[in-house]
């Protein structure tokens, strides 16, 4: 720990830290599945790539510490991120099922039925005769 500590000593005496500016964030107030896909699939680009970037600073901070928990954390922000990634693969399978979704309805009626009582179809069929 004192070679990471000593490192940090280093680079911070003296030296001013960045502020790291948000991007702001939009809200989709619309209950249009379409706006809604890009909200969350706008999200999962999002977390995937501070994912990538934290991964990259743990891995940096691995090395230089040379700590087995150090890798283990990195481990385990891998798996997060490629669960993320698997995550937006089923978002796009789940938008092309409901896309498809109407497309596969009953095109022609077979079975055509009548709702009504007895005696209002027999005064319909004696009409027709």
């Amino acid at each position: 720990m004192s070679k990471v500590n000593n490192i940090l000593d280093e680079t911070l005496i003296g030296e001013q830290i960045m502020k790291v500016e948000d991007k702001p964030k939009t809200v989709v107030k619309t209950n249009n599945e379409g706006n809604d896909f890009e909200y969350q699939r706008q999200n999962f680009y999002s977390l995937v790539e501070k994912g990538q970037d934290a991964i990259e600073g743990i891995l940096d901070l691995a090395r230089e510490s040379e700590h087995p928990r150090t890798y283990e954390v990195a481990g385990q922000l891998i798996k997060n991120v490629a669960e993320v990634t698997e995550k937006l693969g089923d978002l796009h399978l789940k938008m092309q099922k409901l896309k498809e979704l109407p497309d596969k309805g009953p095109k022609n009626v077979t079975n055509a039925l009548f709702v009504g009582s007895t005696t209002e179809l027999q005064k319909m069929l004696k009409n027709n005769k």
